[in-house]
Parts: structure tokens; C-alpha cells; sequence
């Protein structure tokens, strides 16, 4: 136990022999936990004259903060926008097999689907902190269905929505409530966004622009307006043009207001998105860039048909189709797959490979002071990875939740 000056009877673990991932760099340095958060040696030792209860030899691998997956649909047979018997037994369910692949934290997402679908669903994912039965749920994110008919992807068109008047009401009409809603993909060229984007925004949910066909000076004009995040860049929006780069855009534009940041998920799996396209995005604007999965139902399962809300989805190999078309819908990767593929063909840092799945979803959230980094006083969210960025242990709050 430690020494009768410290503020806590609680047990101190130390990890040694570990490289972590601390003010964007991996440096030899251990990482001290007590009552599930991350401790400060210095201040154990000077002010309270404390002292590890345990130590645990990380044989010199690294540790990283947990991985957050802000747009996954569902995996392992259960669909998230599905209204089953059972809504948060199946989130559960993902919620645990996740921690293998080193998610501590992550965003149920649903896509367009019929009011009574959300109404149903939205208020049985709540928010939650993770912990041995699974990773923590940060809040729901919305994907639709306030997106383009031309570039829905996947998205059954005869639920898609407009905008009526703009602002609370139509949102409202369609979700039911807000409540636990973490973010919302709408397209910004859509008549009366502007005040569902200002709405929301001003609620401190995320808006993220996405199958859309908006010109950078719509999507320029829906940033102005609280829009912080791009759903999938490059995928389901016009495509990047010299004299009008669209979405992709926002990226290098100088129209976003000072001291605001616009982030863009990249589906990292090696299908979504060509190697070069991604090392284009990552060059531009690395500080932004947001590993996503877009996990379907087949994640973790083999070939074969699925549904993603309500639609039938083919997997063949590690391509999702909608049934009977070579419309791509959603992904199987996982987030470690995503994170080794991205260090791989970008030939980013190790250190910006992990941050993009941690850090930079945390940031985007605006909960980095408590997830996505290993700061004093943060959550002890983390990953242990080897030196191929195989997950090897998660731990949640301290705690291993997960063991290879």
C-alpha cells in the first residue's frame, strides 16, 4: 500500500519496460495508474511519497491510448439500425469482441433508416463507460438520413429526408430526441441545413458533412455555420475538381474560422480509398485525419448475406456490396487493421498511424481531456501494440480488459 501521505488507499500499478505514446512521440517511460486514471510519478513521489503496489513488464512494447472508432455500423451479426428484440444486448455484444482489436471507446452509428426505426433504437444506446464487459459508447452517430439522393451509397433511397423549415423541428420529427447523440452526416446543400447545422451544433453534437453533393463553398459556408467533420472523405461526394474541389476541399481551404479544426474520416481497409488518394489527404492535412472502420454487420463473419439497416448487403472477399450491385457498403476491417494499413501505404510515423485512431476521433469529440491521449489525470484507456501494431492487451480504466 502505499505510504500514509498519499491521497489514496487505492492500489498504484506502474508499467515497465514500454515505449508510450506521449506528446506525439513513443518514449521509454513508464506509465503509472491509479483509480482508473493516469498518475503523475512526480507528484506521487514528492508530494505524496507514494509507491507502485504492482508492476507489470511490458517486455518493451508499445502503449498507446485506446482506439476510438467514431462510425461503426455493427459487426459480428448485429446491426445497429436494426429495431431487434434485444437493441443493447447486440451493441454489447460488438462492444466486447471490439476490445480485441484495441477499441475502447467508439460511436454506434445508424444509417438512414424510417422515423420509427430511430425512435425505437436512439433511446436504447446510451452513453457508457467501457470496462471488462466492453468498450465504452460515447454516443450514437447519426448518418443520415439528411443526405443526397445522388450520392446516398448505400442508403435506401425511399427513407432519405429533406429539410422542411430547417432547425429542431424537422430533427426532432425524425429522431424522436437527441439525447446520447454524439454526431449527424448530413449533406449541407440541402435547402434549410443551416439551422439543423447550427441547431445541433449548438447542442455540442458533432455535424459532419457526408453523401452530399455540395461545392466547397456550400461545405465552406456549412464549417462557418458549426460543421466540424467530413464522413468518409473522397467516398459517396463529388469528386476532387482543379476549378472546384467540392468537399475534399475543406482540407486546404482558408475560409475555416480561426482556431477551429475540420477532421475527415478515412476508411483505411484498401478498398474504399487508393493508397495515393490517401497519402494526398494525409500530406494536405495530417492533423486532421480520423481512422473510421464503417463496419457492417459482416464484420468478424464469413462470406455471405447480410443487411446493413434495411438494405441486404453481399460480402464477397473483404468488399460489402449492396445486394446485387457494386455499391459499396460500409466496411469488415477492424480498427488495428485499418491503423497498420494507414502506417503502411501513407508511410506516416508509427506515432501519427496510432494518434489518427486515438488522439485526433478524441479531439474531434472534444473529450481529449479525458480520452485519446496518455496525459496525467486522463482516463487509462490504452493498448498494448507490438512492433508490427498487433494489438497485444487493452486495458480500460486501468484494467486489462482484453489479452492475446
Amino acid at each position: 500500500m502505499p505510504s500514509n501521505k498519499s491521497v489514496s488507499d487505492a492500489p498504484i500499478t506502474q508499467f515497465v519496460n514500454c515505449r508510450i505514446l506521449k506528446n506525439h512521440r513513443l518514449q521509454w517511460e513508464d506509465l503509472w495508474v491509479r483509480e482508473g486514471k493516469i498518475l503523475s510519478p512526480e507528484k506521487l513521489f514528492f508530494d505524496e511519497e507514494g509507491f507502485a503496489d504492482h508492476k507489470v513488464d511490458c517486455g518493451n512494447k508499445i502503449i498507446a491510448p485506446g482506439l476510438i472508432d467514431v462510425q461503426i455500423n455493427g459487426g459480428y451479426g448485429i446491426d445497429f439500425s436494426q429495431a431487434s428484440g434485444d437493441i443493447r444486448r447486440g451493441v454489447a455484444q460488438v462492444a466486447k469482441k471490439i476490445l480485441e482489436h484495441g477499441v475502447t471507446s467508439f460511436c454506434p452509428t445508424l444509417v438512414t433508416s424510417p422515423p420509427d426505426i430511430y425512435h425505437k433504437v436512439i433511446p436504447e444506446l446510451r452513453v457508457q463507460d467501457g470496462g471488462p464487459e466492453g468498450a465504452g459508447v460515447l454516443g450514437i452517430h447519426l448518418e443520415g438520413p439528411f443526405i443526397s439522393e445522388q450520392k446516398r451509397g448505400a442508403h435506401p433511397p425511399k427513407f432519405l429526408r429533406t429539410f422542411k423549415a430547417g432547425g429542431v423541428a424537422d430533427l426532432m420529427e425524425t429522431y424522436g430526441h437527441l439525447d446520447n447523440v454524439a454526431m449527424v452526416t448530413l449533406a449541407p446543400e440541402l435547402a434549410n441545413s443551416a439551422a439543423a447545422i447550427r441547431e445541433l451544433s449548438g447542442r455540442g453534437i458533432a455535424v459532419s458533412l457526408g453523401h452530399s453533393m455540395a461545392d466547397l463553398s456550400q461545405a465552406e459556408e456549412a464549417v462557418q455555420n458549426g460543421a466540424m467533420f467530413i464522413t468518409h472523405l473522397f467516398n459517396a461526394m463529388l469528386p476532387f475538381h482543379h476549378r472546384d474541389p467540392g468537399i475534399v476541399g475543406l482540407l486546404t481551404s482558408d475560409r475555416i474560422p480561426p482556431g477551429r479544426m475540420v477532421y475527415y474520416g478515412m476508411i483505411a481497409d484498401g478498398i474504399h480509398t487508393h493508397p495515393a488518394a490517401l497519402r494526398i489527404a494525409h500530406r494536405a492535412h495530417p492533423a486532421g485525419l480520423v481512422l473510421v472502420t464503417d463496419a457492417v454487420t459482416a464484420m468478424g463473419l464469413p462470406p455471405g448475406q447480410h443487411t446493413l439497416g434495411q438494405q441486404q448487403i453481399d460480402i464477397q472477399g473483404l468488399h460489402a456490396y449492396v445486394a446485387g450491385t457494386t455499391t459499396l457498403s460500409g466496411s469488415i476491417a477492424t480498427m488495428d487493421m485499418c491503423v497498420r494499413h494507414f502506417r503502411e501505404v501513407s508511410g506516416c510515423t508509427v506515432e501519427a498511424a496510432l494518434e489518427a485512431a486515438s488522439l485526433h476521433p478524441a479531439q474531434l469529440l472534444d473529450i481529449s481531456h479525458r480520452k485519446g491521449t496518455l496525459e496525467y489525470g486522463t482516463d487509462a484507456d490504452f493498448v498494448v501494440l507490438d512492433d508490427t501494431l498487433t494489438v497485444r492487451e487493452t486495458y480500460i480504466a486501468g484494467q486489462q480488459v482484453w489479452r492475446k
